[in-house]
């Protein structure tokens, strides 16, 4: 059973409240709050030598235990504002525990005041090294990205670069060689320290008609979009776009972390070809388009016509 069928199965109940905008199965919750505001809400969960690898320091740990939370609130096209923390620590009866817990609040502050989001409370408990964050968030009524609003020949998106967290990682656990140390040092720091693309996900919400953020990998993720729009995609896997470090690298491997490497937190998303000379004439971050939405209900093809597998992380099979 993976994650998301074990969600759909048993943690997937029918809304009471008429405020639930939108509930499990997207990146963050919709609530609304008021005649012109709806809160958006999402928690996730960080586990030593799971989401981050061993040795990882203390300070990057805090920043992007926040960041992957912002990411979420970002492909809702929302800002921002609370946050809070469950930390499960081993002890701290240790100089070295100490040490750490030290290293991380200070990254975590960094990344909070960076992005205008308070600390507003949360839980300390003694056992194996986990994070806990629930972050929340605020958009105009009726304006939040989803997941599902992706229609037949909208063409799709994505911000930065794809691939490089999952070299990263590919350095550190299986000791993946690169051109230099200056590529090794690149992705990790993209692995490590992700950026939330929260002015991005603010300026796409005037174009976009569905958004995800990349955690589990890009086709994973765009699946999801799929599943929820009811369509299907064609990926030109030519106008991926790598960084100068994936650049260097073998063609096939580079691709390979692209299109199923995890933890990239870019934006996927789609926009209707009738918006998308507006839309390139005035979008000022680094996007690229890289395919079409079609009628191929759930499935993926390249351009030459080939399925794609759409196999990223997954944390009951792995």
């Amino acid at each position: 059973m993976s994650e998301f069928n074990l969600i759909k199965r048993y943690f997937t109940w029918n809304s009471r409240s008429a405020n639930i905008v939108k509930g499990v199965g997207d990146d963050a919750a919709v609530l609304d709050i008021s005649s012109d505001k709806s809160l958006v809400t999402s928690v996730d969960t960080s586990i030593a030598g799971v989401h981050f690898p061993l040795g990882t320091p203390a300070f990057d740990v805090g920043r992007k235990s926040l960041a992957v939370n912002l990411s979420d609130i970002a492909a809702m096209g929302a800002t921002p504002k609370w946050f809070t923390l469950a930390l499960t620590l081993p002890s701290i009866d240790k100089p070295e525990n100490i040490e750490w817990l030290e290293g991380f609040s200070q990254g975590l502050k960094q990344q909070a005041e960076q992005s205008g989001c308070d600390l507003i409370g949360g839980d300390t408990t003694q056992g194996n090294l986990s994070i806990t964050i629930q972050i929340m968030g605020v958009v105009d009524k009726g304006t939040a990205l989803l997941r599902s609003g992706a229609s037949v020949g909208d063409l799709i998106y994505v911000t930065g670069t794809l691939g490089d967290a999952a070299v990263g990682l590919a350095t550190i656990i299986n000791g993946l060689k690169m051109e230099s140390l200056a590529d090794v040092d690149y992705c990790q720091k993209r692995l490590n320290t992700p950026t939330a693309r929260i002015l991005e996900g603010q300026f796409i919400k005037q174009f976009a008609t569905s958004c995800i953020d990349i955690s589990d990998g890009f086709l994973q993720d765009l699946g999801h979009i799929l599943k929820a729009s009811q369509v299907g995609a064609c990926i030109n896997t030519q106008k991926i776009p790598f960084s100068n470090a994936l650049s260097s690298m073998s063609k096939s491997v580079a691709i390979q972390a692209a299109l199923s490497g995890g933890d990239d937190y870019e934006l996927l998303f789609t926009v209707p070809k009738s918006s998308n000379a507006e839309f390139l004439k005035i979008a000022s971050f680094k996007t690229s388009c890289v395919g079409e939405i079609n009628t191929s209900l759930n499935t993926i093809t390249d351009e030459k016509g080939d399925l794609l597998n759409a196999a990223g992380y997954n944390h009951f099979n792995v």
